[in-house]
């Protein structure tokens, strides 16, 4: 709780994935990929529940025993490839009895986030008083040397004006795909962490790594092992 609010935290790990055969419990560092996120969401001194989001019983499992809620599944027609993360944070959200103010999204596959993040991220909302916020990352890259490839294998740069130099560029970030907060009234209406007075809360690249295939997990774990993050 924070400022008299209720946070409750998901954790959405569904068993199915394509980069990676079962990569939400594949070993990283010695322990399943998804201990890492329970175990930092469980020392948060603002999050009052976490809950896993899971069609897998296996998940369960694993999850409970580190800590984690698992008080129902997600249906299988919610679980697919083609479903969206908002789908299980709604069931969730409709399926437990309990009421909360803030809603905190952490996905198994941002392992080297730690605690100080989701409670800074969490503090940094409420001082702004902001009804979303989303952790961000800088561009490796001005954005004004992004190609545009058509079918044809023609390229272009997408703006009008390229720029040598990066320091002379604007400073673009992107989401890094680690940490998502919204009040959950906001999120019920608009079904998004993005809206209109979204916050970002900056990450370093070391800590920004989100995992979708096998050389991200390699990188991953490099830096972990490594103490980067």
């Amino acid at each position: 709780m924070i400022k008299g609010k209720k946070v409750l935290c998901i954790i959405s790990a569904r068993l199915g994935s394509k980069g990676i055969l079962n990569k939400n419990i594949k070993l990283f560092n010695k322990k399943p990929l998804i201990y890492w996120t329970i175990y930092e969401a469980i020392k948060s001194k603002y999050i009052d529940r976490c809950i896993v989001s899971t069609d897998s019983q296996k998940i369960k499992k694993i999850s409970t025993k580190f800590g984690a809620e698992v008080p129902f599944l997600r249906p299988k027609s919610i679980s697919k490839d083609s479903s969206e993360v908002t789908e299980a944070i709604l069931y969730t959200i409709n399926n437990i009895r309990e009421k909360y103010d803030l809603i905190i999204l952490l996905q198994p596959t941002s392992p080297l986030r730690k605690v100080r993040d989701v409670d800074k991220a969490i503090e940094l909302m409420i001082k702004n008083n902001s009804s979303s916020l989303v952790s961000i990352t800088k561009l490796k890259y001005p954005v004004e040397w992004i190609l545009n490839k058509n079918n044809k294998n023609n390229v272009k740069f997408l703006s009008n004006k390229y720029i040598f130099q990066r320091q002379k560029s604007k400073l673009f970030f992107k989401p890094n795909g680690s940490i998502f907060l919204s009040t959950i009234k906001n999120f019920i209406k608009h079904k998004s962490f993005y809206i209109k007075n979204t916050y970002g809360y900056e990450m370093s690249d070391t800590k920004s790594i989100d995992i979708d295939n096998e050389f991200d997990f390699n990188i991953a774990e490099y830096l972990f092992k490594n103490n980067y993050c």
